[in-house]
C-alpha cells in the first residue's frame, strides 16, 4: 500500500522534491550510510565480499548479476536494496509509477491523456519496497510476464488491440522507478533474455506491436546457478557484459547460526511509522563522483583489460565495457574507503568485479563441483592482470631513471608506515622529480581524465584542498612502490601495509596451486 501522508506533508516534500535517477537515489542513500559508518545492507549476514561488490555495482549504476546455488539469500539481499531507496511521489493509481512532475511525453498512454494528471488523479508517495517486482525465471516465463500483455477488457469495450491503452503491463512496469528482480535468469528461454536488452542498456522497454517505446528507470539484479550447474539455457554474452557477476556462497557456520535463531525467535527491528520516516532529498551537487584520478590509474585499468584479450588461460575476453566498468568501479571502491583519490587496491577491486562475467576461463581449468574455486580463480588472474599491465608501464616511464637513486628512495620508504609516505615523498627531490614527470606525460599524452576533465584540472583540485593533495602523494607513493617492485628493484611480497598485484601461481600439468 501507498504511504498515508498528511496534505501538508505531502505538499512540503513536493515542493522540496525534484525527479533523480533511481541509481542516482541508491547512490545518494549508500553514501550516506558510508559516510555515517553503517551497514549498508544489515538484512544480509556474513558474506562481507559480496555485501561489498554488491554496494559496488550500485555505486557504479550498474546491475548485479547474484550467481550461487538454492537457499543463499539473494531474494533477501534483493529486497533489501530496496530499502535503501526513498519515497518518491507518484501519479495515483499508476501502474507505471509515473512521476507527477515528468514531461508529458515521458508519460504512460493513460496519464499522457489527462491535461493535468496530477489534478485529475491525484497524488501520492510510494516506498521502495513497493517498486519492488519480481519475475521468476522457468520454461512458462514469456513476454508476457516480464512486459505485459494484452486487456482482454479493455478490447471487450470495443478498444482497439493496437492501441496502447489496451496493453497492460506487468514485471518490468511494476518496477519503475524501483528495482527489477529476475530470479534464475538462466532459466527463462533466451529469447526471452534477450527481451532484458534494451531494459537494461537503452532504459526503456520496446512494444513494436503498439509502435511504442517507454522509458524505464530501474535498477535489475538477477540470479541464476553456478556454470555447470541446472542451467536451462545460456545467459547470452551480450546480456552478461551487461550486469555484474558476483557469486553468493552460503554464510559460515556461525553466521549461519545467528540467521537460524533470527528467524526461529523473530528478533525484527520495528516498523517505522511513515509520519516518522526521515525523507531528505538529495541535491544536485550531492550526485555527482567526487573521485580524482591520476593518469596513470587510468592507463592501468585500461591496460589490464586489454591484457585479457591475449591471456593463454582464458576462452573469453573482455570487452570494451570491461574496460568502462572496471574504471567506475574503482571509483566506486574509492568512495566505499571514504577516499577522493584511488590506489591499487581499489583497481585490483574494481577491477575483478569487472572482468568476472565478461572473461571466462579455459575449460580444462574450471571446476563445475566448486564454484566458489573458479570464482577465486578468475579473480586471480584479474590480479595477474593487473600486475602485467603495472610491469609494462613500468617499463615505459622508468626509461632515464636512474636505478640505485630510485630503489634508495624507495626501500626507506616503504619502511615506514603508509600514513608517513606522502611526508616522505615531499621530502624526496628524487621521487619529486619522478612525480613531476609522470604529471607532464599525462598532461602531454593523455590531457583527459576518466570524468573528462582537463589533467591539468585535476591537478588544480588536488593543489587547492589539502586531504586531497594527501591522498594524492599517498596514492603515487604506492606507485612508484610497486614499480620498483615489479621491476624487481625492491621486495615487497611480504609487506603486510603495501597492496602488490600477484602473479598468477600453477603447478604441474597447468593446475591451479
Amino acid at each position: 500500500m501507498p504511504m498515508i501522508l498528511s496534505e501538508s506533508k505531502t505538499s512540503e516534500l513536493l515542493e522540496k522534491y525534484q525527479p533523480v535517477a533511481t541509481s542516482h537515489l541508491l547512490r545518494y542513500a549508500i553514501l550516506g550510510k558510508i559516510e555515517r559508518g553503517e551497514d549498508v545492507i544489515p538484512d544480509i549476514q556474513g558474506r562481507q565480499q559480496v555485501k561489498e561488490d554488491v554496494v559496488r555495482a550500485l555505486l557504479s549504476g550498474t546491475h548485479p548479476y547474484l550467481v550461487s546455488e538454492e537457499g543463499t539469500g539473494k531474494t533477501r539481499l534483493a529486497r533489501s536494496i530496496t530499502k535503501l531507496l526513498l519515497p518518491v511521489p507518484r501519479i495515483k493509481g499508476c501502474p507505471y509509477n509515473d512521476d507527477p512532475k515528468w514531461p508529458k511525453e515521458r508519460l504512460c498512454p493513460r496519464c499522457r491523456e489527462s491535461k493535468h494528471p496530477e489534478r485529475e488523479f491525484g497524488i501520492e508517495w510510494i516506498t521502495g519496497e513497493e517498486r519492488f517486482s519480481r519475475i521468476q525465471g522457468n520454461e512458462y516465463t514469456n513476454e508476457a510476464k516480464l512486459l505485459g500483455l494484452k486487456d482482454i477488457a479493455a478490447i471487450a469495450r470495443g478498444m482497439s488491440p493496437k492501441d496502447p491503452l489496451s496493453f497492460a503491463g506487468t514485471g518490468v512496469f511494476h518496477a519503475n522507478r524501483g528495482l527489477l528482480f529476475v530470479d534464475e535468469l538462466p532459466a527463462i528461454r533466451t529469447k526471452v533474455q534477450v527481451l532484458l536488452h534494451p531494459i537494461i542498456e537503452e532504459k526503456k522497454a520496446i512494444l513494436e506491436e503498439y509502435n511504442w517505446e517507454y522509458p524505464l528507470d530501474l535498477i535489475v539484479v538477477a540470479t541464476g546457478n553456478p556454470e555447470g550447474f541446472s542451467h536451462v539455457n545460456e545467459v547470452p554474452r551480450p546480456l552478461l557484459d551487461r550486469l555484474e557477476t558476483i557469486y553468493m556462497d552460503l554464510p559460515d557456520e556461525d553466521v549461519e547460526f545467528f540467521i537460524m535463531i533470527n528467524e526461529r525467535f523473530g528478533m525484527k527491528n520495528g516498523d517505522i511509522r511513515e509520519e516518522e520516516r526521515t525523507i531528505d532529498f538529495p541535491d544536485v551537487s550531492d550526485l555527482g563522483r567526487k573521485v580524482y584520478t591520476p593518469w596513470w590509474i587510468l592507463s592501468l585499468i585500461n591496460k589490464a583489460v586489454r591484457q585479457s584479450r591475449t591471456c593463454r588461460w582464458l576462452d573469453r575476453k573482455a570487452s570494451i565495457r570491461g574496460t568502462t566498468r572496471a574504471i567506475d568501479h574503482t571509483y566506486s571502491t574509492t568512495e566505499m574507503e571514504k577516499r577522493r583519490v584511488p590506489r591499487l587496491v581499489d583497481v585490483s577491486k574494481g577491477l575483478k568485479l569487472a572482468l568476472r562475467g565478461r572473461v571466462q576461463l579455459r575449460q580444462d581449468l574450471v571446476d563445475f563441483e566448486n564454484p566458489r574455486e573458479t570464482m577465486r580463480k578468475v579473480d586471480e588472474i584479474s590480479d595477474d592482470l593487473l600486475r602485467n599491465a603495472l610491469l609494462d608501464l613500468s617499463n615505459e616511464i622508468t626509461v632515464g631513471w636512474k636505478k640505485e637513486d630510485v630503489m634508495k628512495e624507495a626501500e626507506a620508504m616503504v619502511a615506514l608506515a603508509p600514513s608517513q609516505w606522502a611526508g616522505f615523498l615531499r621530502r624526496s627531490s628524487v621521487l619529486q622529480e619522478r612525480l613531476t614527470e609522470l604529471e607532464n606525460r599525462g598532461k602531454e599524452k593523455y590531457g583527459l581524465d576518466g570524468e573528462g576533465e582537463r589533467s591539468e584540472e585535476i591537478l588544480k583540485a588536488i593543489n587547492r584542498d589539502d586531504g586531497i593533495r594527501e591522498e594524492y602523494l599517498v596514492s603515487a607513493a604506492e606507485f612508484f612502490a610497486n614499480v620498483c617492485a615489479v621491476k624487481k628493484w625492491i621486495y615487497l611480497q611480504d609487506a603486510e601495509d603495501i597492496f602488490t598485484p600477484r602473479e598468477v601461481s600453477w603447478g604441474q600439468k597447468g593446475t591451479w596451486k
